[in-house]
Protein backbone atom coordinates (compact mmCIF):
# COMPACT_ATOMS: atom_id res chain seq x y z
CA UNK A 1 0.00 0.00 0.00
CA UNK A 2 1.18 3.27 -0.77
CA UNK A 3 2.10 5.90 1.59
CA UNK A 4 0.45 9.18 1.93
CA UNK A 5 2.91 12.18 2.61
CA UNK A 6 1.44 12.08 6.00
CA UNK A 7 2.36 8.87 6.45
CA UNK A 8 5.85 9.62 5.28
CA UNK A 9 5.83 12.73 7.91
CA UNK A 10 5.60 10.51 10.48
CA UNK A 11 7.44 7.56 9.56
CA UNK A 12 10.35 10.21 9.30
CA UNK A 13 9.95 11.60 13.13
CA UNK A 14 9.89 8.04 14.16
CA UNK A 15 12.98 7.54 12.00
CA UNK A 16 14.97 10.22 13.57
CA UNK A 17 13.99 9.48 17.12
CA UNK A 18 15.52 6.02 16.80
CA UNK A 19 18.75 8.18 17.15
CA UNK A 20 18.14 10.13 20.09
CA UNK A 21 21.25 9.55 22.30
CA UNK A 22 20.20 6.76 25.77
CA UNK A 23 19.70 9.05 28.58
CA UNK A 24 18.50 12.13 27.15
CA UNK A 25 14.73 12.88 26.98
CA UNK A 26 13.07 11.75 24.07
CA UNK A 27 12.95 14.41 21.21
CA UNK A 28 11.09 14.90 17.47
CA UNK A 29 12.58 16.97 14.61
CA UNK A 30 10.04 19.99 15.00
CA UNK A 31 8.13 18.75 11.86
CA UNK A 32 4.97 20.39 10.92
CA UNK A 33 1.35 18.69 11.30
CA UNK A 34 0.53 20.59 8.22
CA UNK A 35 1.82 23.41 6.44
CA UNK A 36 0.62 26.89 5.69
CA UNK A 37 1.52 28.84 3.17
CA UNK A 38 2.03 32.96 3.25
CA UNK A 39 3.10 35.64 0.55
CA UNK A 40 4.41 38.86 2.46
CA UNK A 41 5.20 42.10 -0.12
CA UNK A 42 6.48 44.73 2.12
CA UNK A 43 5.45 47.74 0.48
CA UNK A 44 5.00 51.50 0.73
CA UNK A 45 1.43 52.76 1.26
CA UNK A 46 -0.12 56.23 1.56
CA UNK A 47 -2.67 56.68 4.61
CA UNK A 48 -4.54 59.33 6.34
CA UNK A 49 -4.42 59.81 9.84
CA UNK A 50 -4.96 62.99 12.18
CA UNK A 51 -5.43 65.06 9.15
CA UNK A 52 -2.29 64.05 7.33
CA UNK A 53 -1.38 62.31 4.56
CA UNK A 54 1.68 60.58 4.49
CA UNK A 55 3.91 57.21 2.94
CA UNK A 56 4.19 54.09 5.67
CA UNK A 57 5.54 50.67 5.27
CA UNK A 58 3.06 47.85 5.19
CA UNK A 59 2.67 44.27 4.47
CA UNK A 60 0.53 43.31 1.97
CA UNK A 61 -0.85 47.35 1.89
CA UNK A 62 -2.04 46.19 5.05
CA UNK A 63 -2.07 47.97 8.88
CA UNK A 64 -2.14 46.11 10.62
CA UNK A 65 -0.73 43.40 8.43
CA UNK A 66 -2.21 40.07 7.93
CA UNK A 67 -2.68 37.53 10.39
CA UNK A 68 -0.93 34.33 10.26
CA UNK A 69 -3.28 31.54 11.85
CA UNK A 70 -2.11 28.08 12.28
CA UNK A 71 -2.74 25.22 14.79
CA UNK A 72 -0.26 23.68 17.38
CA UNK A 73 2.58 22.37 15.77
CA UNK A 74 1.90 23.43 11.97
CA UNK A 75 4.72 24.54 9.86
CA UNK A 76 4.86 27.79 8.63
CA UNK A 77 6.24 28.96 5.25
CA UNK A 78 6.09 32.92 4.41
CA UNK A 79 7.84 34.16 1.62
CA UNK A 80 8.76 37.84 2.49
CA UNK A 81 9.12 40.15 -0.58
CA UNK A 82 10.80 43.69 -0.42
CA UNK A 83 8.90 45.95 -2.81
CA UNK A 84 9.95 48.91 -0.72
CA UNK A 85 12.87 51.24 -0.66
CA UNK A 86 14.05 50.09 2.74
CA UNK A 87 16.24 47.48 4.47
CA UNK A 88 13.61 44.76 5.63
CA UNK A 89 13.13 41.75 7.96
CA UNK A 90 10.20 40.08 9.60
CA UNK A 91 10.83 39.05 13.23
CA UNK A 92 8.25 36.06 14.49
CA UNK A 93 8.24 36.97 18.16
CA UNK A 94 7.45 34.71 21.11
CA UNK A 95 8.05 31.61 18.11
CA UNK A 96 10.83 29.58 20.19
CA UNK A 97 12.31 28.99 16.56
CA UNK A 98 13.05 25.08 17.50
CA UNK A 99 16.43 24.41 15.25
CA UNK A 100 15.18 27.21 13.03
CA UNK A 101 17.19 30.05 13.75
CA UNK A 102 18.09 31.65 10.75
CA UNK A 103 14.61 32.57 10.56
CA UNK A 104 14.15 34.76 14.06
CA UNK A 105 14.46 37.84 11.88
CA UNK A 106 16.88 40.88 13.45
CA UNK A 107 18.76 42.41 11.69
CA UNK A 108 22.55 41.67 11.98
CA UNK A 109 21.78 38.84 14.38
CA UNK A 110 20.01 36.03 12.61
CA UNK A 111 20.33 37.28 9.15
CA UNK A 112 21.60 40.18 7.16
CA UNK A 113 18.22 42.37 5.99
CA UNK A 114 16.98 41.50 2.41
CA UNK A 115 17.22 44.30 0.51
CA UNK A 116 14.89 46.24 -2.19
CA UNK A 117 13.93 43.72 -4.94
CA UNK A 118 14.85 40.88 -2.64
CA UNK A 119 13.36 38.11 -1.38
CA UNK A 120 13.71 35.18 1.67
CA UNK A 121 11.33 32.88 2.75
CA UNK A 122 11.01 32.23 6.39
CA UNK A 123 10.21 28.50 7.53
CA UNK A 124 9.56 26.96 11.33
CA UNK A 125 7.70 24.95 12.90
CA UNK A 126 5.23 26.31 15.99
CA UNK A 127 6.74 23.10 17.94
CA UNK A 128 4.26 22.92 20.89
CA UNK A 129 3.02 25.58 20.84
CA UNK A 130 -0.71 27.56 20.68
CA UNK A 131 -2.11 30.78 21.64
CA UNK A 132 -1.70 34.76 20.83
CA UNK A 133 1.52 35.69 19.77
CA UNK A 134 2.69 38.45 16.67
CA UNK A 135 5.26 38.97 13.91
CA UNK A 136 7.17 42.39 13.31
CA UNK A 137 9.64 44.40 10.91
CA UNK A 138 12.44 43.83 13.16
CA UNK A 139 14.58 47.06 11.80
CA UNK A 140 15.33 50.43 12.70
CA UNK A 141 11.75 51.51 13.87
CA UNK A 142 9.45 50.02 11.21
CA UNK A 143 7.70 47.59 13.45
CA UNK A 144 5.50 51.14 14.18
CA UNK A 145 3.44 49.95 11.11
CA UNK A 146 4.79 46.74 10.07
CA UNK A 147 3.20 44.06 12.68
CA UNK A 148 0.65 41.63 12.51
CA UNK A 149 -0.98 38.58 14.80
CA UNK A 150 -0.16 34.94 15.23
CA UNK A 151 -3.25 33.24 16.07
CA UNK A 152 -2.42 29.48 17.10
CA UNK A 153 -5.56 27.21 17.71
CA UNK A 154 -5.00 24.28 19.56
CA UNK A 155 -4.85 20.63 17.92
CA UNK A 156 -8.38 19.58 16.55
CA UNK A 157 -10.91 18.29 19.53
CA UNK A 158 -8.15 20.16 21.90
CA UNK A 159 -10.48 22.31 23.66
CA UNK A 160 -9.28 25.76 25.19
CA UNK A 161 -8.95 25.76 28.94
CA UNK A 162 -12.05 28.37 30.12
CA UNK A 163 -15.13 28.51 28.52
CA UNK A 164 -15.60 28.68 24.83
CA UNK A 165 -15.93 32.49 23.75
CA UNK A 166 -18.75 33.28 21.21
CA UNK A 167 -16.21 35.09 18.96
CA UNK A 168 -12.74 36.40 19.31
CA UNK A 169 -11.14 39.23 18.29
CA UNK A 170 -7.48 40.57 17.87
CA UNK A 171 -6.24 43.91 19.38
CA UNK A 172 -3.20 45.38 18.79
CA UNK A 173 -1.46 48.79 20.64
CA UNK A 174 0.38 51.14 18.88
CA UNK A 175 2.10 54.69 18.43
CA UNK A 176 1.51 56.86 15.37
CA UNK A 177 3.71 59.82 14.05
CA UNK A 178 3.06 61.98 11.55
CA UNK A 179 7.17 61.58 10.84
CA UNK A 180 8.47 58.74 8.64
CA UNK A 181 9.91 56.04 10.69
CA UNK A 182 13.19 55.99 9.91
CA UNK A 183 13.68 59.32 9.95
CA UNK A 184 12.27 59.88 13.16
CA UNK A 185 14.83 57.26 14.21
CA UNK A 186 18.01 58.98 12.69
CA UNK A 187 16.62 62.30 13.75
CA UNK A 188 16.88 61.20 18.05
CA UNK A 189 19.92 59.51 17.28
CA UNK A 190 21.87 62.87 15.91
CA UNK A 191 19.77 64.83 18.90
CA UNK A 192 21.41 62.39 21.59
CA UNK A 193 18.08 63.27 23.53
CA UNK A 194 15.17 61.62 23.87
CA UNK A 195 12.23 60.53 21.28
CA UNK A 196 9.17 62.75 20.89
CA UNK A 197 6.30 61.94 21.76
CA UNK A 198 4.19 60.15 19.43
CA UNK A 199 1.04 62.16 17.82
CA UNK A 200 -1.30 59.58 18.63
CA UNK A 201 -1.74 55.91 20.29
CA UNK A 202 -3.62 53.10 17.87
CA UNK A 203 -6.17 50.29 18.51
CA UNK A 204 -5.35 48.52 15.36
CA UNK A 205 -5.03 51.34 13.62
CA UNK A 206 -7.76 53.93 14.57
CA UNK A 207 -6.56 56.44 17.02
CA UNK A 208 -10.60 57.10 18.09
CA UNK A 209 -12.35 60.08 18.58
CA UNK A 210 -10.06 62.02 21.03
CA UNK A 211 -7.89 62.99 18.65
CA UNK A 212 -8.35 65.54 15.66
CA UNK A 213 -9.40 64.34 12.25
CA UNK A 214 -10.63 60.85 14.30
CA UNK A 215 -14.33 61.44 15.02
CA UNK A 216 -15.03 58.46 12.90
CA UNK A 217 -11.53 56.90 12.44
CA UNK A 218 -12.65 54.33 15.42
CA UNK A 219 -12.36 50.70 15.68
CA UNK A 220 -15.53 48.67 16.85
CA UNK A 221 -16.34 45.29 18.00
CA UNK A 222 -20.49 44.59 17.81
CA UNK A 223 -21.43 42.48 20.89
CA UNK A 224 -24.24 39.90 21.89
CA UNK A 225 -25.54 40.88 25.27
CA UNK A 226 -25.22 38.01 27.39
CA UNK A 227 -21.79 36.14 25.22
CA UNK A 228 -18.58 36.42 26.28
CA UNK A 229 -15.81 37.83 23.87
CA UNK A 230 -12.03 36.34 23.73
CA UNK A 231 -10.01 39.48 22.62
CA UNK A 232 -6.73 38.69 21.69
CA UNK A 233 -4.29 42.29 23.11
CA UNK A 234 -0.86 42.49 21.71
CA UNK A 235 1.02 45.65 21.85
CA UNK A 236 3.34 46.81 19.04
CA UNK A 237 3.61 49.97 20.24
CA UNK A 238 7.41 51.46 19.85
CA UNK A 239 8.17 52.85 23.30
CA UNK A 240 5.22 53.19 25.47
CA UNK A 241 3.45 51.12 27.78
CA UNK A 242 -0.27 51.01 28.35
CA UNK A 243 -2.97 50.52 30.49
CA UNK A 244 -6.32 48.85 29.32
CA UNK A 245 -9.78 48.85 30.19
CA UNK A 246 -13.29 48.19 29.06
CA UNK A 247 -15.84 50.29 30.36
CA UNK A 248 -18.28 49.03 33.35
CA UNK A 249 -16.67 45.51 32.49
CA UNK A 250 -14.01 42.87 33.79
CA UNK A 251 -11.25 41.34 32.58
CA UNK A 252 -10.52 37.55 32.97
CA UNK A 253 -6.76 37.20 32.27
CA UNK A 254 -6.17 33.65 30.50
CA UNK A 255 -3.71 33.70 28.58
CA UNK A 256 -0.23 35.72 28.51
CA UNK A 257 2.38 35.57 26.04
CA UNK A 258 1.06 32.60 23.95
CA UNK A 259 0.64 30.44 27.50
CA UNK A 260 -2.15 29.42 29.47
CA UNK A 261 -2.53 31.13 32.77
CA UNK A 262 -4.72 30.45 35.71
CA UNK A 263 -7.75 32.50 35.01
CA UNK A 264 -7.74 35.99 37.22
CA UNK A 265 -10.23 39.16 36.85
CA UNK A 266 -9.24 42.64 36.58
CA UNK A 267 -10.79 45.86 36.20
CA UNK A 268 -7.70 47.04 34.02
CA UNK A 269 -4.42 45.53 32.75
CA UNK A 270 -0.77 46.73 31.56
CA UNK A 271 0.35 45.52 28.58
CA UNK A 272 4.26 46.34 27.71
CA UNK A 273 5.73 46.65 24.21
CA UNK A 274 6.31 42.72 22.77
CA UNK A 275 3.64 41.21 25.23
CA UNK A 276 0.34 39.10 24.38
CA UNK A 277 -2.52 38.96 26.81
CA UNK A 278 -5.66 37.11 26.06
CA UNK A 279 -8.59 37.85 28.05
CA UNK A 280 -12.42 37.20 28.21
CA UNK A 281 -15.08 39.83 28.07
CA UNK A 282 -18.48 38.98 29.29
CA UNK A 283 -21.26 41.28 27.71
CA UNK A 284 -23.49 41.56 31.11
CA UNK A 285 -23.80 45.20 30.61
CA UNK A 286 -27.30 47.06 29.84
CA UNK A 287 -27.58 47.37 26.15
CA UNK A 288 -25.10 50.47 25.08
CA UNK A 289 -22.00 51.61 23.68
CA UNK A 290 -18.73 51.40 26.07
CA UNK A 291 -15.25 52.88 25.50
CA UNK A 292 -12.38 50.31 25.14
CA UNK A 293 -9.72 52.38 26.08
CA UNK A 294 -5.72 52.31 26.17
CA UNK A 295 -3.72 55.05 27.73
CA UNK A 296 -0.05 55.49 28.66
CA UNK A 297 1.95 53.88 31.60
CA UNK A 298 5.04 55.95 31.80
CA UNK A 299 7.13 55.22 34.99
CA UNK A 300 10.66 56.82 34.24
CA UNK A 301 10.62 60.69 35.30
CA UNK A 302 10.95 63.59 33.41
CA UNK A 303 9.85 62.06 30.27
CA UNK A 304 7.20 63.81 28.11
CA UNK A 305 4.50 61.51 26.72
CA UNK A 306 1.30 61.49 25.05
CA UNK A 307 -1.33 61.73 27.16
CA UNK A 308 -4.60 61.41 25.20
CA UNK A 309 -5.94 57.74 25.47
CA UNK A 310 -7.03 55.74 22.29
CA UNK A 311 -10.34 55.01 22.08
CA UNK A 312 -12.53 51.82 20.38
CA UNK A 313 -15.83 50.84 21.07
CA UNK A 314 -17.92 47.81 22.51
CA UNK A 315 -21.01 48.49 21.24
CA UNK A 316 -24.34 45.89 22.27
CA UNK A 317 -26.68 44.78 19.45
CA UNK A 318 -29.50 47.54 20.19
CA UNK A 319 -27.28 50.26 21.40
CA UNK A 320 -28.75 53.93 19.92
CA UNK A 321 -25.61 54.79 17.42
CA UNK A 322 -26.40 58.49 18.55
CA UNK A 323 -25.68 58.17 22.18
CA UNK A 324 -22.18 59.14 23.77
CA UNK A 325 -20.30 56.01 24.89
CA UNK A 326 -19.52 55.01 28.45
CA UNK A 327 -16.19 56.43 29.45
CA UNK A 328 -13.38 53.87 30.65
CA UNK A 329 -11.61 54.60 33.35
CA UNK A 330 -7.84 54.04 33.54
CA UNK A 331 -5.23 54.14 35.84
CA UNK A 332 -3.13 57.60 36.23
CA UNK A 333 -0.14 57.09 34.42
CA UNK A 334 2.56 56.11 36.76
CA UNK A 335 0.65 53.86 39.18
CA UNK A 336 2.84 51.17 39.44
CA UNK A 337 0.57 48.97 42.04
CA UNK A 338 -1.85 48.40 39.10
CA UNK A 339 1.20 46.86 36.99
CA UNK A 340 2.71 45.02 40.30
CA UNK A 341 -0.41 43.74 41.33
CA UNK A 342 -1.35 41.75 37.55
CA UNK A 343 1.81 40.81 37.34
CA UNK A 344 1.89 39.38 41.26
CA UNK A 345 -1.73 37.11 40.11
CA UNK A 346 -0.11 36.05 36.96
CA UNK A 347 0.31 32.29 37.55
CA UNK A 348 1.41 29.60 34.78
CA UNK A 349 -1.78 26.78 34.04
CA UNK A 350 0.97 23.93 33.96
CA UNK A 351 4.24 25.15 34.83
CA UNK A 352 6.49 21.73 33.53
CA UNK A 353 10.28 22.01 32.62
CA UNK A 354 10.83 24.13 35.14
CA UNK A 355 14.44 24.27 35.93
CA UNK A 356 14.89 23.47 40.06
CA UNK A 357 18.99 22.86 39.73
CA UNK A 358 20.90 25.58 38.25
CA UNK A 359 23.86 25.51 35.95
CA UNK A 360 24.64 29.13 34.70
CA UNK A 361 23.55 31.76 37.74
CA UNK A 362 23.63 35.33 35.66
CA UNK A 363 23.26 38.94 37.00
CA UNK A 364 22.62 41.43 34.22
CA UNK A 365 21.52 45.04 35.03
CA UNK A 366 19.71 47.03 32.46
CA UNK A 367 19.00 50.88 32.32
CA UNK A 368 19.80 53.96 30.90
CA UNK A 369 23.64 55.85 30.52
CA UNK A 370 25.03 59.38 29.40
CA UNK A 371 27.76 59.31 27.38
CA UNK A 372 29.95 62.22 27.41
CA UNK A 373 29.32 65.27 24.61
CA UNK A 374 32.26 65.27 22.12
CA UNK A 375 30.25 67.42 19.29
CA UNK A 376 31.44 70.92 17.89
CA UNK A 377 27.49 71.62 17.95
CA UNK A 378 26.61 70.39 21.23
CA UNK A 379 23.41 72.42 21.46
CA UNK A 380 21.88 69.76 18.17
CA UNK A 381 23.54 66.55 18.99
CA UNK A 382 24.13 66.21 22.76
CA UNK A 383 20.54 66.67 24.44
CA UNK A 384 20.72 64.13 27.15
CA UNK A 385 21.05 65.03 30.46
CA UNK A 386 23.80 67.43 31.52
CA UNK A 387 24.22 68.05 28.19
CA UNK A 388 25.56 64.45 27.43
CA UNK A 389 24.11 61.69 24.91
CA UNK A 390 21.92 58.70 25.76
CA UNK A 391 22.62 55.56 25.38
CA UNK A 392 21.62 52.44 27.25
CA UNK A 393 23.24 49.25 28.35
CA UNK A 394 23.04 45.54 30.09
CA UNK A 395 25.75 44.98 32.58
CA UNK A 396 27.36 48.64 31.09
CA UNK A 397 27.73 47.49 28.12
CA UNK A 398 26.14 48.99 24.82
CA UNK A 399 25.89 46.85 22.12
CA UNK A 400 26.70 47.29 18.98
CA UNK A 401 25.29 45.28 16.17
CA UNK A 402 28.18 43.79 13.70
CA UNK A 403 27.88 44.64 9.30
CA UNK A 404 27.11 41.02 9.13
CA UNK A 405 24.72 38.43 11.01
CA UNK A 406 26.25 37.50 14.59
CA UNK A 407 24.85 33.55 13.46
CA UNK A 408 26.98 33.85 10.15
CA UNK A 409 30.14 34.48 11.65
CA UNK A 410 29.14 32.19 14.50
CA UNK A 411 28.52 29.59 12.21
CA UNK A 412 31.21 30.43 9.89
CA UNK A 413 33.75 30.77 12.76
CA UNK A 414 34.30 34.54 11.41
CA UNK A 415 36.84 36.22 13.51
CA UNK A 416 36.82 39.70 14.58
CA UNK A 417 33.00 40.66 14.46
CA UNK A 418 31.88 39.89 17.88
CA UNK A 419 33.62 38.62 21.42
CA UNK A 420 32.72 36.21 23.94
CA UNK A 421 33.41 37.92 27.21
CA UNK A 422 29.79 39.84 27.82
CA UNK A 423 30.30 39.78 31.66
CA UNK A 424 27.59 37.21 33.62
CA UNK A 425 27.63 39.64 36.79
CA UNK A 426 28.33 43.28 36.94
CA UNK A 427 31.91 44.49 36.54
CA UNK A 428 31.31 47.24 39.29
CA UNK A 429 28.70 46.23 42.16
CA UNK A 430 26.62 49.44 43.92
CA UNK A 431 23.65 50.64 44.85
CA UNK A 432 21.79 49.61 41.44
CA UNK A 433 18.54 51.26 42.27
CA UNK A 434 19.69 54.81 43.68
CA UNK A 435 22.06 55.04 41.03
CA UNK A 436 25.32 55.58 43.18
CA UNK A 437 28.28 55.71 42.88
CA UNK A 438 27.92 57.15 39.32
CA UNK A 439 25.00 58.86 38.99
CA UNK A 440 24.05 62.11 37.23
CA UNK A 441 26.19 64.22 36.48
CA UNK A 442 29.28 62.25 37.64
CA UNK A 443 30.70 60.07 34.71
CA UNK A 444 28.03 57.02 33.71
CA UNK A 445 29.65 55.91 30.43
CA UNK A 446 28.63 52.67 29.41
CA UNK A 447 31.03 50.18 27.45
CA UNK A 448 30.64 50.15 23.91
CA UNK A 449 30.81 46.80 22.16
CA UNK A 450 29.68 43.65 19.86
CA UNK A 451 30.32 41.03 23.34
CA UNK A 452 27.92 38.00 23.58
CA UNK A 453 27.49 35.55 26.53
CA UNK A 454 28.17 31.37 25.16
CA UNK A 455 26.05 28.99 27.17
CA UNK A 456 26.60 25.37 26.92
CA UNK A 457 24.03 23.03 24.91
CA UNK A 458 21.40 22.03 27.88
CA UNK A 459 22.43 24.62 30.41
CA UNK A 460 19.71 25.39 33.38
CA UNK A 461 19.75 28.90 33.65
CA UNK A 462 18.93 31.62 36.34
CA UNK A 463 18.91 35.13 35.32
CA UNK A 464 18.35 38.35 37.53
CA UNK A 465 17.25 41.22 35.55
CA UNK A 466 18.22 44.39 37.85
CA UNK A 467 16.77 47.83 36.87
CA UNK A 468 19.33 50.52 37.41
CA UNK A 469 18.49 54.33 38.44
CA UNK A 470 21.19 55.55 37.28
CA UNK A 471 19.58 57.94 34.82
CA UNK A 472 16.10 56.94 35.79
CA UNK A 473 14.48 53.79 36.91
CA UNK A 474 11.22 53.02 35.07
CA UNK A 475 9.42 49.50 33.74
CA UNK A 476 11.62 47.86 31.21
CA UNK A 477 10.65 45.14 29.06
CA UNK A 478 12.80 42.80 28.03
CA UNK A 479 12.45 40.10 25.72
CA UNK A 480 14.43 36.73 24.80
CA UNK A 481 14.03 35.35 21.40
CA UNK A 482 14.71 31.46 20.69
CA UNK A 483 12.72 30.68 24.11
CA UNK A 484 10.32 31.18 26.94
CA UNK A 485 11.47 31.61 29.96
CA UNK A 486 9.75 31.04 33.51
CA UNK A 487 9.34 34.41 35.75
CA UNK A 488 10.17 32.90 38.67
CA UNK A 489 10.45 36.20 40.77
CA UNK A 490 10.33 39.85 41.15
CA UNK A 491 10.53 42.21 43.38
CA UNK A 492 11.94 46.22 44.21
CA UNK A 493 15.24 47.64 45.46
CA UNK A 494 18.19 46.07 44.98
CA UNK A 495 17.68 41.81 44.68
CA UNK A 496 18.87 40.04 47.69
CA UNK A 497 19.31 36.61 47.17
CA UNK A 498 18.88 36.11 50.86
CA UNK A 499 15.59 37.66 50.94
CA UNK A 500 14.08 36.97 47.38
CA UNK A 501 10.77 35.04 47.60
CA UNK A 502 10.74 33.00 44.18
CA UNK A 503 7.86 31.24 42.74
CA UNK A 504 8.94 27.07 41.69
CA UNK A 505 5.92 25.74 41.69
CA UNK A 506 3.66 27.85 39.23
CA UNK A 507 5.47 30.54 37.35
CA UNK A 508 4.23 32.36 34.41
CA UNK A 509 5.93 31.36 31.57
CA UNK A 510 6.68 34.29 29.13
CA UNK A 511 9.07 35.58 26.30
CA UNK A 512 8.39 39.52 27.35
CA UNK A 513 8.89 40.06 31.08
CA UNK A 514 8.35 44.16 32.59
CA UNK A 515 11.67 44.61 34.83
CA UNK A 516 9.75 46.52 37.75
CA UNK A 517 10.22 49.71 38.04
CA UNK A 518 13.40 50.82 40.46
CA UNK A 519 13.34 46.80 41.53
CA UNK A 520 14.45 43.25 39.61
CA UNK A 521 13.28 39.97 38.06
CA UNK A 522 14.34 36.69 38.06
CA UNK A 523 14.02 34.50 35.04
CA UNK A 524 14.37 30.79 34.53
CA UNK A 525 14.97 28.52 31.08
CA UNK A 526 16.99 25.89 29.77
CA UNK A 527 18.95 26.81 27.00
CA UNK A 528 18.13 23.69 24.79
CA UNK A 529 17.85 25.13 21.40
CA UNK A 530 20.92 26.29 19.11
CA UNK A 531 22.13 29.28 17.76
CA UNK A 532 22.63 33.47 18.70
CA UNK A 533 19.10 34.56 20.45
CA UNK A 534 18.88 38.24 21.05
CA UNK A 535 17.72 39.70 24.14
CA UNK A 536 17.03 43.30 24.30
CA UNK A 537 14.44 46.13 25.72
CA UNK A 538 11.29 46.32 23.77
CA UNK A 539 11.25 49.95 23.55
CA UNK A 540 12.91 50.73 20.49
CA UNK A 541 14.88 53.76 21.35
CA UNK A 542 16.53 51.71 24.25
CA UNK A 543 17.55 49.04 21.54
CA UNK A 544 19.00 51.48 19.32
CA UNK A 545 20.35 52.83 21.52
CA UNK A 546 22.70 49.73 23.09
CA UNK A 547 20.04 47.80 25.98
CA UNK A 548 21.12 44.54 24.13
CA UNK A 549 23.04 41.38 24.25
CA UNK A 550 22.46 37.92 22.59
CA UNK A 551 23.45 34.38 23.56
CA UNK A 552 25.40 31.96 22.11
CA UNK A 553 23.93 28.13 22.25
CA UNK A 554 26.44 25.70 21.71
CA UNK A 555 25.67 22.56 19.53
CA UNK A 556 24.35 19.45 21.62
CA UNK A 557 24.90 16.13 20.06
CA UNK A 558 23.27 14.43 17.34
CA UNK A 559 21.09 16.58 15.06
CA UNK A 560 18.07 16.97 17.15
CA UNK A 561 20.64 19.38 18.99
CA UNK A 562 22.54 20.99 16.09
CA UNK A 563 22.17 24.11 14.60
CA UNK A 564 20.84 23.12 10.95
CA UNK A 565 23.10 25.14 8.02
CA UNK A 566 21.74 28.15 6.93
CA UNK A 567 19.19 28.42 3.65
CA UNK A 568 19.68 28.95 0.33
CA UNK A 569 18.41 32.30 0.22
CA UNK A 570 19.84 33.47 3.05
CA UNK A 571 19.98 37.38 2.40
CA UNK A 572 23.63 39.06 2.51
CA UNK A 573 24.97 41.89 3.23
Amino acid sequence: MALSSSHHILLLSFLLSCYVPLGLARRHWPVGGSTRFYDFKVQTTRVTKLCKTKDIVTVNGMFPGPIIYAQEDDRIIVKVTNESPHNATIHWHGVRQRLSCWADGPSYITQCPIQAGQSFTYEFTLFQQKGTLFWHAHISWLRATVNGAIVIYPKTSVPYPFPYPYEEHVLIFGEYWHKDMLQLEKEVVASGGGPPPAEAYLINSHPGPRYNCSATDVYKIDVVPGKTYLLRLISASLNMEHFFAIAGHKLTIVEADAEYTKPFTVDRLMITPGQTINVLVKADQPIDRYDMAMGPYMSAQNVTFQNISAIAHFQYTGATLDDLSLPAQLPVYNDNLVVNTNLHMLRSLNATNLPSVIDANLFFTVGLNVEECHSSNPNKSCQGPSGGVFAASMNNVSFVKPNISLLQAYYNNINGLYTDDFPGVPLKTYDFVNGAPNNIPNDTQSLIGTKVKVLEYGSRVQLILQNTGTVTTENHPIHLHGYNFYVVGYGTGNYNPMGAKLNLVDPPYMNTIGVPVGGWAAIRFVADNPGVWFMHCHFDVHLTWGLSMAFIVKNGEGPLETLPHPPADLPRC
